[in-house]
């Protein structure tokens, strides 16, 4: 009884699924494969002898050549256009006494089961299937004279729609996955943006109490005091509006200090029989805001260990920080061979990157570098993200 309600639960939320997001936009492709499947149905229908109705097949096999165009954005249609004529072919051909031979080309149209269950809604496909099944069972009756041929017929047509369902399976689920390291990415971000914040306001607490212990004897050092309150509360405002989006499990916080740009240096040295990791700093890496600097090291940090881990007989591995007036360009970059590689075991190292420089108002781009190699450049705004 557990297991059929468990059938039957995932049965409702499959028919209430809504289409998949992003679907391909019509491309030149698509276009080369209708003029492809047309120029082969009309050579067909004119060198064949055995075609019956030799204008009408090759007008249905130009027609449903036609609904491949709208496979992806309307997958419904599309299946109803296919497997809608050649119904009314088989039934055409069961009334006159005919036999209704096709043209080979026909074959395409196990494209549409494929695009009704990867790109059409739950309820989309519910009503596509009836539609298909209706023309396999007219195709049975007019077509197909042994039972082992029908069988092989609903393979042809069913498999692919079985494995448009495993790609839209397996897709969302990486979807998912990819959600999760973001919002991983986000959570560390926002604890560390939590302890900067917790600093600022420790200072501005502690410098209020002394500018009011001393406005009484010593307004100068009062009016000291409220310039560094002043300087510290912007500070902490800049480091709040990061945090806006940030979400923070619910771990207990660590208590050692979040590593930034002085911290790079252990990642220079060899480790082993590695390759050796060379550190170059230049221009102006001073009063960097502290989730500036996490970035930074954090962002080397991952590179490195992504070369050290994938780039093949890498003997060389550079780390360059540059600061200038408005940023601080972050370039990893080593001599491996071949290409490379998502970044941590579980190939979404890169994204987890990519997200950390965004919420800080950056970006990041990784691939082969020129020649040989793999490298990664990150530019991060000095002040954080923009007011």
């Amino acid at each position: 009884m557990n297991a059929v309600r468990s059938l039957w639960a995932r049965d409702v939320v499959f028919l209430t699924e809504p289409r998949p997001p992003h679907a391909p936009r019509r491309v030149w492709r698509d276009w080369a494969l209708v003029v492809g499947v047309i120029t082969t149905a009309t050579l067909e229908s004119v060198f064949r002898d055995d075609v019956v109705w030799r204008p009408v097949a090759w007008l249905l096999a130009v027609g449903v050549a036609f609904a491949l165009l709208w496979r992806r954005s309307h997958p419904l249609a599309a299946v109803a256009v296919a497997f809608g004529a050649g119904t009314l072919v088989h039934v055409a051909a069961m009334i006159g006494g005919a036999e209704a031979v096709g043209l080979n080309t026909s074959i395409y149209v196990v494209v549409f089961p494929y695009s009704l269950f990867r790109w059409g809604s739950g309820r989309e496909a519910v009503l596509g299937v009836p539609i298909i099944l209706v023309a396999f069972v007219t195709g049975i009756a007019g077509s197909f004279t042994t039972w082992g041929e029908a069988a092989l017929a609903g393979v042809v047509v069913m498999l692919p729609a079985a494995i448009g369902y495993a790609v839209r399976y397996r897709t969302a689920a990486r979807l998912r996955e990819l959600d999760q390291v973001k919002l991983r990415e986000r959570a560390q971000l926002a604890r560390e943006l939590h302890d900067t914040v917790a600093h600022h306001v420790s200072a501005i607490a502690i410098r209020a109490q002394a500018g009011r212990l001393l406005g009484r004897s010593d307004q100068a050092a009062a009016v000291d005091a409220l310039a560094v309150i002043e300087e510290e509360a912007s500070r902490t405002l800049a480091e709040m509006r990061t945090m806006v989006g940030g979400l923070r499990d619910s771990e207990g916080a660590a208590l050692a200090p979040q590593p930034g740009v002085a911290d790079l240096e252990q990642l220079a040295g060899s480790v082993g029989a590695g390759p050796r990791v060379v550190l170059d700093r230049s221009g102006d890496l001073d009063d960097l805001r502290p989730s500036v600097g996490s970035a930074i090291f954090r962002i080397a940090q991952e590179s490195v260990t992504n070369a050290l881990r994938h780039a093949r007989h890498a003997t060389r591995i550079d780390v360059g920080i540059a600061g200038d007036a408005d940023c601080v360009r972050v370039t990893v970059r080593d001599d491996g061979e071949g290409p490379v590689r998502t970044g941590s075991s579980d190939g979404y190292g890169l994204v987890g990157m990519a997200e950390r420089a965004a919420l800080l108002g950056g970006s990041l781009e990784a691939g082969p570098g020129p020649g040989t190699g793999w490298t990664v450049s990150a530019v991060l705004p000095r002040e954080g993200p923009a007011s």
